[in-house]
């Protein structure tokens, strides 16, 4: 008899469960700095409704052409890259606000 935890923990490495997560997190916190380019998407909750679209477009085309696979997951670690990358963005924003270059 095989349990779902014993095959589980047989056939998947906890560094590829490490690696998935953060790098789909890391590899979106650059998108959280669109407002510099777009300054209409310096509004964090336009910028996830935006973004939420784009995802969810490519994740439902990976399906139906079946090049891909939609994960959940994917959207919302890609989704959270772009908040916390947002949230740098604003950090630096604040704290170097009076050397604007732009």
């Amino acid at each position: 008899m095989f349990s779902t935890v014993g095959f589980i923990k047989e056939t998947i490495l906890w560094k590829t469960i490490v690696v998935n997560i953060f790098g789909n997190i890391l590899m979106f916190v650059p998108f959280g700095f669109l407002g510099i380019v777009f300054p209409k998407l310096n509004n964090f909750w336009l910028l996830i409704l935006d973004f939420l679209f784009a995802i969810i477009l490519i994740e439902s085309l990976q399906y139906f052409t079946r090049l891909g696979v939609f994960d959940i997951d994917d959207v919302i670690l890609n989704t959270a890259g772009v908040a916390i990358g947002f949230c740098i963005y604003q950090l630096f924003d604040k704290k170097f606000h009076s050397r604007r270059f732009f």
